[in-house]
């Protein structure tokens, strides 16, 4: 492949090759490459190398580069320019084997627009318009529609799952969020608990690593915490107040935070007792359930429509109507809690997911119809896009590692076969 050289003082660079995959190491040795040179022509040098030092099983692998923790996605010279990196020092590009693309599985069809999905092992569970909540398996199969609700479910989330039975939540904009316990072998469901407190529309819930409280977030700009205990009295009243609540299955908060001023769009658990939410009012806020306050509140320029939380890396990615997603770390010290922006979409992004089990990936999805997959170490592009819905996407998630799930306003659940980084899981 010729190679063209925009002028000679960009002539030559000179670079170190280095990988954490040992597998595929060459020689720490400075090579000498055109500096106008992209992923392809490095990719060839790369496959001479290792062929060169007897690694047949490297020689057929693709791989990305990258440049103090970003990915090249742009000739080395102008990713060099416009970084302000001399072309005179020894640059050291790290090299990992490039991601295998998902594949598209399944397309899930629903009554109405979908507006949440949560997979846990071999289900899949969404909440749509028509006021249910749908229950699917992975292999595409609709297992029960479960009427309850009087208005959209806009959250829906597993509690826990066995053989015998699953135990779920969803939440409404009728101002509940309902329990339910599943009986998997009678294909069976009943409604457990009603949680009832809100005084708005509830968007988003979501359940804490120890599984035995969930946290929700409303129109009434309140945050509450909930248990998930089937059946215990942990955070019901007096016992008299308890007796007359029972009857109707209700169940009431055991706390409620205030602190937003619009719309809690987006609720995640950091740990059992933090948790981190987004609102329209412009502010991430990171809350301390034994103090019972806010611990870390980050502002924005723009609302915020959703967010994820990593255990893996301890970031927060986040989405906003200004067509960008937002990497935040809640432990930075000097005041930039920003460390990158992610522009690819082009109308507003709805909703996000990291990976349970990378901790560089990331989904989004937005109302140009698009899901992107994400590495947050290149900024400028997603690492692939997913193509399929055909209206506006609601809502996604990868909670399952082996499946990219979306929900849309195309009535639609896209599923993606994903073979990034799959741990053990029960599903095939």
């Amino acid at each position: 492949m010729s190679l063209h050289i925009t002028s000679t003082t960009e002539g030559q660079l000179q670079v170190h090759l280095t990988t954490k995959q040992k597998q595929y190491a060459v020689p720490d040795v400075p090579y000498s490459i055109r500096a106008n040179v992209g992923c392809t022509e490095l990719n060839v040098l790369l496959g001479t190398l290792l062929k060169d030092s007897g690694k047949q099983q490297g020689y057929k692998v693709a791989f990305d580069f990258l440049l103090n923790g970003e990915f090249v996605r742009s000739p080395l010279s102008q990713h060099l320019k416009e970084r302000d990196i001399s072309f005179e020092d020894s640059i050291e590009l790290e090299y990992v084997e490039r991601y295998p693309a998902p594949e598209p599985q399944d397309c899930l069809l629903h009554d109405d627009w979908v507006s949440a999905v949560q997979a846990k092992d071999g289900w899949i569970l969404t909440g749509t318009y028509d006021n249910t909540v749908n229950l699917w398996n992975t292999k595409g199969k609709h297992k029960l529609t479960i009427p309850g609700h009087v208005a959209p479910v806009k959250g829906v989330a597993w509690i826990s799952l066995n053989e015998q039975t699953g135990v779920f939540a969803s939440a409404s904009h009728d101002q509940t969020i309902m329990i339910w316990e599943w009986n998997v072998t009678a294909n069976t469901v009943e409604c457990v608990h009603v949680c009832k407190g809100h005084e708005r529309g509830v968007g988003c819930i979501a359940v804490n690593p120890s599984k035995n409280q969930m946290a929700s977030g409303s129109m009434d700009t309140m945050l509450k915490i909930w248990s998930t205990e089937l059946h215990g009295d942990k955070g019901e009243p007096s016992a008299t107040k308890k007796a007359k609540l029972e009857q109707d299955n209700v169940r009431t908060p055991v706390l409620t935070l205030a602190g937003h001023r619009e719309f809690v769009s987006g609720v995640q658990w950091i740990d059992d007792t933090t948790v981190a939410t987004c609102s329209w009012d412009h502010t991430i806020k990171l809350w301390d359930l034994t103090l019972g306050g806010i611990k870390t509140e980050f502002t924005g320029n723009k609302s915020f429509f959703d967010l994820s939380y990593s255990p893996l890396n301890g970031m927060i990615i986040t989405a906003s109507p200004d067509k960008n997603l937002r990497l935040y770390d809640p432990r930075s010290k000097q005041g930039n809690f920003v460390k990158n922006t992610y522009l690819g979409h082009t109308q507003w992004v709805q909703t996000c997911r990291w990976s349970t089990t990378n901790e560089y990936l990331f989904v989004s999805g937005a109302y140009d119809n698009r899901v992107k997959l994400w590495d947050y170490r290149s900024p400028k592009a997603p690492i692939f896009e997913l193509i399929g819905h055909e209206d506006k996407v609601l809502a996604c998630d990868w909670s399952n590692p082996k499946y990219i799930l979306s929900g849309g306003s195309d009535n639609a659940v896209r599923v993606f076969k994903s073979k990034i980084a799959v741990n053990n899981t029960t599903d095939d």
